[in-house]
């Protein structure tokens, strides 16, 4: 059989649009990439499941080889939405140029699966004693409902996983966690001559406001890891809104903010932390204040500086192992076992307009691929 070329796989993954957003306007899950993937896959002797997770909204898994542990390549295949006004390239379609692929998901993270694609069809898989395993989630850029859903579902026990997010090939072992909240006050509108007839939502919210900042100082003082290149927990005041006048009360503001918990710290702990913050201020302005998640929220992520992975990859990459302070679907995959994320191109490309690989990835990462797949899909000899 003629398998397509590395770059008709990627094409096809970037002219397929899969983005998915909490706007439903923008929302349009992944089923088209899934089934392209399926085909792929099975061509090349895999075996594959589709499960639906919710509608329009896709996980597949494909196995080649059988046995037991082995090596799990993992992505996601949806991206974000874009400004079509401030890209210079077609987000939907693959461009050449300047030694770049341009395009909508080239980096952040489709494009990754040519990458694995490419690496199978250049190994002679006779020879092969363990398992490899392809997982393509749906949902990373919003709720991360894909990662979550097979974490807690799969009955697979690879010995490995590799999460393909671009970290210009260099293996990351850790990273923070991610909790966003929106705090809604409820004031009393009325006329700004007489501030007795309301209740000011904007001075409810400067006390809210003063209580997280001392949070945020709290936060840094008690926490320290030394391996993050920010080795505290961060706490940022992202979004506010209020009002509508200067000579009307403010009746309403909203506030978001988000938390980057450190791998260790407890989500529970942590939102016991946020509340206790706001004890004081509620007990204050009692029915006024409402918190509600902007989505659920993502841990921190370790994997141990000693496990197997961690030494063997970084030898393979000739890289030394970090950490960042982004978010991936790590937390979920390391339940079922040791994960690192590696993968081609710069998270700096990540999210922004023009989006694209550089081509001196290509060769590097399908090199890594290959190496990785023969270190834990056969036998040492």
């Amino acid at each position: 059989m003629k398998f397509p070329e590395f770059k008709d796989y990627y094409q096809q993954l970037i002219s397929t649009s899969s983005i998915s957003s909490t706007d439903p306007s923008w929302d349009e899950g992944n089923a088209e990439v899934i089934h392209k993937l399926a085909q792929w896959c099975e061509d090349l002797g895999c075996e594959v499941e589709i499960e639906e997770i919710e509608k329009g909204k896709l996980n597949l898994l494909a196995k080649l080889g059988s046995g037991e542990g082995g090596l799990l390549l993992a992505g996601h295949t949806d991206t974000v939405p874009y400004d079509q006004g401030r890209w210079n390239y077609e987000p939907h379609a693959l461009t050449e140029t300047n030694d770049r692929f341009y395009g909508l998901g080239t980096a952040d993270m489709k494009g990754f699966f040519a990458f694995i694609l490419e690496a199978i069809k250049n190994i002679n898989w006779k020879d092969q004693s363990k398992p490899l395993y392809i997982l393509a989630t749906c949902d990373e850029e919003t709720t991360m409902l894909g990662a979550r859903h097979f974490a807690s579902n799969t009955q697979i026990q690879p010995d490995y996983c590799i999460i393909g997010e671009p970290t210009s090939l260099k293996p990351i072992r850790g990273h923070k966690g991610h909790v966003a909240n929106a705090v809604r006050v409820t004031g009393k509108s009325g006329h700004s001559s007489d501030p007795a007839h309301g209740v000011n939502a904007l001075e409810i919210m400067n006390e809210i406001m003063f209580a997280l900042m001392n949070l945020k100082n709290k936060l840094v003082k008690e926490y320290h890891n030394p391996g993050f290149s920010i080795p505290y927990p961060t706490l940022n005041l992202g979004h506010i809104h209020g009002g509508d006048s200067p000579n009307r009360i403010c009746g309403c503001c909203e506030l978001h903010y988000d938390v980057r918990p450190l791998p260790g710290i407890s989500l529970d702990g942590l939102d016991n932390m946020l509340r206790d913050a706001l004890t004081e201020v509620e007990a204050k302005w009692p029915g006024r204040i409402d918190i509600t998640p902007l989505h659920e929220p993502i841990p921190g992520y370790e994997c141990s500086a000693d496990s197997p992975i961690v030494t063997s990859t970084a030898e393979i990459c000739g890289q030394e192992v970090e950490t960042v302070n982004y978010c991936t679907e790590a937390p979920f995959l390391q339940d079922l076992c040791p994960t690192l994320v590696l993968g081609p191109g710069s998270i700096e490309q990540a999210h922004q307009p023009d989006e694209f690989l550089a081509f001196s990835f290509i060769d590097p990462t399908i090199s890594v691929l290959s190496k990785l797949m023969y270190k834990h899909c056969f036998e040492v000899k």
